[in-house]
């Protein structure tokens, strides 16, 4: 008693602190070297010659204003047209999205579905219908209907499954990055995590890269052997983490790229990434701790990185309570918050580095000069996640799927000729 009465209210406060810090330092210093990675392309043989068949699917819910230049698209890829069909769900529709899909050259199946609302559902129910046609595809590429696609998009997952890979993410660019300073802040976004992780985690070769939502390129052996049931509201981060999980690892096609419209509003930005945050953390509680287990037992740091991953919404939020508890030390200064376990200069480097993280990803992949414009204002972009991600918290376990409305209607072409001159200038 004697012992605990002599501890005063600051001991307690800087204990409690030091694990906090050293989670915060941990994590970003694993950041920063896994950044690291991505600073260069390691040279990858591939396979020109097509061998693998397709079946190309797009869960489409009232997307009648970008479903047509997408399956228009999709038919003008370069890769023979007796290797890949076109499917299109269109789910819960009340618009024209099948009709127009139809008519674009796709293969329309409807689906009706009030209770199981979302892509997750909808593309499991797709699957099963595929698995039991007649013609059966070496692998299910998974688009959304607001969607372009390079024209050598199949050639490059072609040479992926050739090589032995099960599972293949492409490269997430948008088809309307200077629309608003929205959209170009959510493709800086987008072209940061391409280059700084995704890159990054294929250029290791030792750990396993984790699906965006579309350009999705899976197996049809995998789905078959282990099922989609990938329902929740990031289906795409929750398929990664069960592949993982079964010891199977998603590979990076740099080269092969998909053109996503971006939301033109805050607000419709907040939205989407609110029900990311909502899917992650619900993810996150299910596949974190067995991930980490398995990473231990087996040594393998894939695993491990895979927590590491989903345990970002939680990074945040000790991150957040950590910079609140600053504000003790223009009171009491005695609360040594920032320098119990690196010196101030330390914190000053790592924010930095925060800050080169864009500056870098854009540099490398050769960006248009418009695109620097963005960094303006994308820390308010960046630091809108932490309410963003404490309200997703808070609403894990609400499940319903909020659907981003697509407007932005344009052609391949139109986004060939816009990259053109948006790099010449």
């Amino acid at each position: 008693m004697d012992f605990l009465s002599g501890i005063t209210g600051a001991q307690i406060f800087n204990v409690i602190m030091v694990p906090v810090q050293s989670i915060i330092i941990f994590l970003t210093f694993y950041y920063f070297i896994l950044s690291m990675f991505g600073l260069y392309r390691k040279q990858e043989v591939k396979i020109h010659t097509p061998e693998k068949t397709f079946a190309v699917v797009v869960a489409a819910h009232n997307e009648e204003a970008v479903i047509g230049p997408l399956v228009e698209n999709l038919l003008q890829l370069d890769y023979p047209k007796k290797l890949y069909d076109i499917f299109v769900v269109a789910d819960n529709c009340t618009d024209k999205t099948a009709l127009i899909a139809k008519k674009a050259g796709a293969i329309v199946h409807r689906r009706f579905n009030a209770e199981k609302r979302g892509k997750g559902y909808a593309l499991e129910w797709m699957f099963y219908r595929l698995f039991k046609m007649e013609r059966q595809y070496d692998a299910i590429i998974i688009f959304d209907a607001d969607n372009l696609v390079k024209d050598n998009f199949l050639i490059e997952m072609n040479s992926k499954l050739c090589q032995g890979h099960q599972i293949v993410q492409c490269y997430l660019d948008s088809k309307n990055p200077f629309d608003t300073w929205v959209t170009n802040t959510f493709s800086i976004a987008f072209w940061v995590t391409n280059r700084m992780l995704q890159l990054a985690r294929f250029n290791t070769g030792c750990l396993s890269n984790v699906l965006g939502g579309t350009g999705m390129c899976i197996s049809t052996d995998v789905l078959k052997e282990f099922g989609w049931g990938a329902t929740s509201l990031t289906e795409d981060l929750e398929f990664s983490m069960k592949a993982l999980s079964h010891g199977i690892k998603t590979t990076w096609a740099h080269d092969a790229v998909v053109y996503d419209e971006k939301p033109l509003t805050f607000m419709q930005a907040w939205h989407q990434r609110k029900r990311w945050a909502q899917g992650q953390v619900d993810v996150a509680g299910r596949y974190f701790f067995p991930l980490i287990l398995k990473g231990i037992k087996e040594r393998k740091l894939m695993y491990i990185d895979g927590a590491i991953h989903l345990f970002q919404p939680a990074l945040v939020m000790i991150a957040t309570f950590f910079m609140l508890t600053n504000i003790i030390d223009a009171f009491q200064p005695q609360y040594n918050v920032f320098t119990l376990v690196m010196p101030w200069t330390g914190w000053q480097i790592l924010s930095a580095f925060q800050y080169l993280y864009p500056v870098a990803a854009l540099a490398l992949d050769r960006l248009p000069w418009r695109a620097y414009v963005g960094l303006v204002l994308y820390p308010v972009f960046i630091y809108s996640w932490i309410p963003i991600v404490f309200l997703g918290f808070i609403n894990r376990k609400d499940k319903q799927w909020s659907h981003t409305k697509h407007t932005r209607s344009i052609s391949i072409e139109e986004v060939n000729i816009k990259q053109k001159k948006a790099s010449s200038n």
